[in-house]
């Protein structure tokens, strides 16, 4: 299985997951935004958790737009509706799977040297 195809494995993955625990609280409480963020810091444990994800999500949005901008990523906004949508676990590897897409494609890199070798 080629690096790309694991990303994409760890999409599905990153949306299955914590849709699974997030869809039932929403079909049991509707989508009241205090209620959600009451819960999520409801204990120091949970708060680690959330507080851990928000700083993930932080430093995510950095790297993809510096490596983003270096590689001139195309779809780069991808992996944002991502992060909104789902979360880290989904924007990630979504953006992992569409840098690799550009590093294969990239004259230079070690994929395409050994392309032109062939």
């Amino acid at each position: 299985m080629n690096r790309k195809n694991i990303y994409l494995f760890l999409c599905v993955l990153g949306v299955t997951l914590p849709y699974s625990q997030f869809v039932p609280w929403v079909m049991d409480n509707g989508l009241p935004l205090g209620l959600l963020v009451h819960q999520l810091f409801a204990n120091r444990i949970s708060a680690f958790f959330g507080l851990d994800v928000l700083v993930s999500s932080v430093v995510f949005l950095v790297f993809m737009g510096l490596e983003g901008g270096r590689l001139r990523l195309r779809f780069r906004w991808l992996p944002i509706v991502g992060l909104c949508a789902v979360g880290v676990s989904l924007a990630l590897p979504l953006f992992l799977y569409l840098r690799e897409s550009a590093l294969e494609g990239s004259p230079g890199t070690v994929e395409s040297l050994a392309a032109t070798k062939t």
